[in-house]
C-alpha cells in the first residue's frame, strides 16, 4: 500500500508535519544544559543518550493581550486570560497589595496561564482567587515540586493546579524558594486538599510548608536521609536478582556516556 503524500509534494507522509511536537521559540529564561536523557552525572547514564545535548529554557514573562478562549466580549485579542488578570490585580489591590510586587511575571505558554507569585504573598493571593466571585477557583488539585540547580537562588518551584468550577476555567500559581531557605507558606487552611500533596512534595523535594499541620514524610521513611526527587539526588539503588542471573544497582551498570 503506497503512503499518502504531502499535498505540497514535500515527500511527507500527509499529516506527519502535524504529529511532530511543537517547540519552543527561542525566548524565556535559560537556566542551564541538560546532556544526556535525564542530566544524571553522578553515576552511569544507561539510557544509551549520553550525547544528547540540549538547553534547559523556562518561558519568560508574556506581554498583553494574553489571549486565550474568547472572553465575554467575543474578542478574539483580549481573551479569557485578560479577564482574569484584570479580575485578580483589581482584587489585589482592593486587599491593598500591589499588583506588580506580588505578580512577579504572567506566563502564557501552550495555551496555558501561570501566576509566578512572591512567595510571602501566596495565601492572600490564593484566598483571592478562592473567594472572589468574578474568579471563584474553589479547587486546587493539588501542588507538585520541580528542581532547577541551575536556576540560582530560585532552585525549587512549587506548582499549584486551579480550576473554577463556577467559570471552568484553569489557572497555574507557580512559587520558587532557594535551596538556602526551602520554605513556603502552606495553602492548607484555604485549600484542605493540599494537606498530603504538600506532604508529598516536602518528603520528595525537601519543600517546607510553613503552617502546615503535620509535615511529616509520606512515602520516606521517617529516617530516610536527603529528598529523591531532586535533580541532584545520588542516583544509588540495590541489586534485582533474578532466576539464574543479577543485575546491578543502577550506579553500578555500565555508562554510555
Amino acid at each position: 500500500m503506497s503512503e499518502q503524500k504531502n499535498p505540497e509534494g514535500s515527500g511527507e507522509p500527509a499529516g506527519q508535519e502535524e504529529a511532530v511536537p511543537a517547540q519552543r521559540e527561542d525566548t524565556g529564561e535559560v537556566i542551564g544544559t541538560r546532556r544526556g536523557m535525564f542530566g544524571a552525572d553522578n553515576g552511569g547514564d544507561t539510557t544509551g543518550y549520553g550525547g544528547l545535548v540540549r538547553t534547559v529554557r523556562l518561558p519568560g514573562a508574556s506581554s498583553r493581550p494574553y489571549g486565550g478562549p474568547a472572553g465575554s466580549d467575543g474578542s478574539d485579542s483580549y481573551g479569557e486570560f485578560d479577564e482574569i488578570a484584570d479580575e485578580l490585580e483589581g482584587a489585589l489591590d482592593e486587599a491593598g497589595l500591589v499588583p506588580e510586587n506580588v505578580i512577579e511575571k504572567t506566563v502564557v505558554d501552550r495555551a496555558e496561564l501561570t501566576f509566578h507569585i512572591e512567595r510571602g504573598a501566596l495565601p492572600a493571593v490564593a484566598r483571592i482567587l478562592r473567594d472572589d466571585p468574578a474568579l471563584r477557583f474553589e479547587l486546587c488539585t493539588g501542588v507538585s515540586g520541580v528542581h532547577f540547580p541551575g536556576d540560582t537562588g530560585r532552585e525549587l518551584h512549587a506548582v499549584y493546579h486551579l480550576r473554577s468550577i463556577t467559570h471552568n476555567r484553569l489557572l497555574r500559581l507557580e512559587v520558587s524558594a532557594p535551596d538556602a531557605d526551602p520554605h513556603l507558606p502552606s495553602l492548607v487552611e484555604v485549600y484542605p486538599t493540599n494537606d498530603w500533596h504538600e506532604r508529598e512534595t516536602y518528603d520528595f523535594f525537601g519543600i517546607v510548608f510553613d503552617g502546615h499541620p503535620a509535615l511529616t514524610r509520606i512515602m520516606m521513611p521517617d529516617d530516610w536521609q536527603g529528598f529523591p526527587q531532586r535533580k541532584d539526588y545520588p542516583l544509588g539503588g540495590i541489586p534485582v536478582e533474578y532466576k539464574g542471573a543479577q543485575i546491578p544497582a543502577p550506579d553500578q551498570r555500565r555508562s554510555y556516556s
